[in-house]
């Protein structure tokens, strides 16, 4: 008897498809026997790389004709779609994959043939959820056991001596290794300023002889943000816009960190899957969107008259939310984490 096939569209987001690895791994366990294909942009099979959860990785391709004539000679039994997109559910009932299963929305239904109800509220919107719960709700409709809320990765081994060669800070004797992530993909509004970071490497190297690297994505935006924070600060900080790592490098870095302060971003997903000590800075997004449960977090939620906005430019006369996170709170949280340190 021929194993079945299954593909799963996994979502694009880095930060999402970080969270959406509870999810997998229970699909992986409901269908032991049968051949997993994920499909996801360079940056996802990076971010995932290593996991045991898949036989097979597909590129996917931007003309929907063009990827849906690809899955079709992949002959798959199942499309999962964890992906929200109309295109996403569209492709795969081009592709003619027999049963498609994902969350009815975007106008999307009529092409599924298991259609999910996301979670709204009384008004008809989506009603806050973490995505980890979301994608779960997908596993739990095909019969999996959706108890494990778990996030990991996986390291590649090649990519912990690499990382250590273009930065050796990591591996140097001394204070806590602290990474600052102070960009975010999603958009300007969740950037807490560069100038109290800067304060922030400044206190932590005087109190524990801190180690400070700062992590931004290989974009203008984050990396002015990533100058700015060297220039203002009075301790040296180590920048990975001066020294590039791939995503598996970045990884074994964030694997080393004694802890990661971080914005609302995807990174922080990276440090929280691999168990790290993590503060992260909240502002126009409500923390409930990607609450994880994990214990080594501390969470600092921004104020403000028009929170949660979830706009990814602030729209008024003052950043309120970010603005609102003082550096003696990141600090404090700081002292917290860093509890037997102190030098």
């Amino acid at each position: 008897m021929a194993r079945e096939r299954i593909m799963v569209w996994l979502p694009s987001p880095m930060g999402d498809a970080i969270l959406s690895g509870p999810a997998l791994r229970a699909i992986r366990r409901r269908f032991v026997s049968a051949d997993i294909a994920f499909a996801g942009e360079t940056i996802i099979r990076e971010v995932l790389a290593g996991n045991p959860w898949c036989d097979e990785w597909i590129e996917l391709r931007r003309n929907p004709l063009a990827f849906a004539g690809r899955l079709a000679a992949g002959r798959f039994d199942r499309a999962i779609l964890l992906k929200n997109s109309f295109g996403s559910a569209l492709t795969v009932r081009l592709a003619r994959i027999r049963e498609r299963i994902g969350y009815d929305r975007e106008g999307r239904g009529i092409f599924l043939t298991q259609r999910i109800q996301p979670l709204r509220d009384t008004k008809g919107s989506f009603a806050p959820q973490s995505m980890i719960d979301y994608y779960l709700g997908i596993a739990g409709a095909l019969g999996a056991d959706v108890s494990d809320r778990r996030m990991e990765l996986f390291m590649e081994p090649e990519a912990s001596k690499s990382m250590l060669a273009k930065l050796p800070i990591a591996a140097t004797a001394g204070g806590p290794l602290v990474i600052l992530v102070p960009g975010g993909g999603f958009g300007p509004s969740k950037c807490w300023p560069a100038e109290r970071y800067a304060a922030v490497a400044d206190i932590l190297a005087h109190r524990y002889g801190a180690r400070v690297a700062v992590s931004v994505a290989p974009n203008a935006m984050e990396k002015r943000i990533g100058e700015q924070i060297v220039s203002l600060a009075k301790t040296k900080v180590y920048s990975l816009t001066e020294t590039p790592l791939t995503l598996a490098e970045l990884k074994a870095l964030f694997a080393e960190a004694d802890l990661v302060i971080a914005n609302d971003t995807g990174p922080r997903h990276i440090a929280i899957a691999l168990k790290r000590k993590v503060i992260t800075l909240f502002g126009p997004n409500n923390p409930a969107w990607t609450q994880t449960g994990y214990p080594d977090e501390i969470q600092l939620v921004g104020q403000g008259p028009c929170v949660p906005c979830e706009k990814p430019a602030c729209r008024e006369s003052s950043h309120f939310c970010m603005e609102s996170i003082p550096v003696e709170a990141v600090c404090s949280a700081a002292d917290r984490m860093l509890e037997g340190w102190r030098r």
